[in-house]
């Protein structure tokens, strides 16, 4: 496991488009489709990542106290699930069926969308606003596995808060650390 840090891409970075396969539904989804007014939260995570594993509550959590306020998310797994098979679409979906993901997990064959948002790790994580400019990207939080912080989302929840008041989103943000995406 190579501990990685996100790419800090621009504040303002327009949210690439894609479509891709959501393992729960098994149908074909778009951004388009997807995104919301209020902001939309891209994560890029996977089944096998310690990191992923030490916030998959808190992902579920947050779904659940914001998508009520108009805030859309979605995850991606981009890995390479020839050498992490842990990480296939049939896993994915027995994972987000267990954990009650309310929020479509979709698969990223081809890599070209964690490529296009310059994901490098799992967990990574993206705000955009309406207009798909991005307002947030770096950590959940300050919690890692064995520091001994508790996992409560705060950097995503004060951004998201942020946002929904009308606010700007601080620009002091922090990079997310994690497994690295597993290229081909």
């Amino acid at each position: 496991m190579a501990v990685t840090p996100s790419n800090m891409i621009p504040l303002g970075f327009l949210a690439p488009s894609f479509q891709l396969t959501d393992t729960l539904s098994g149908n074909t989804v778009s951004l388009d489709e997807i995104k919301s007014d209020q902001a939309t939260v891209i994560m890029f995570i996977c089944n096998h990542c310690p990191f992923v594993k030490h916030v998959q509550s808190q992902l579920v959590q947050l779904a659940q106290d914001y998508q009520s306020k108009g805030v859309a998310f979605v995850a991606i797994s981009s890995n390479d699930v020839a050498n992490y098979p842990a990480d296939a679409p049939d896993k994915m979906k027995a994972l987000a069926t267990e954990l009650g993901y309310t929020f479509p997990y979709l698969y990223d064959e081809t890599q070209e969308v964690a490529k296009a948002y310059e994901a490098a790790c799992t967990p990574d994580f993206y705000i955009f606003d309406g207009d798909l400019k991005c307002k947030y990207r770096g950590q959940l939080d300050d919690s890692r596995p064995g520091n001994g912080k508790p996992v409560t989302g705060q950097d995503i929840r004060h951004a998201l808060d942020s946002m929904l008041s009308g606010q700007p989103v601080s620009a002091n943000q922090q990079p997310s650390v994690g497994c690295n995406i597993k290229w081909k």
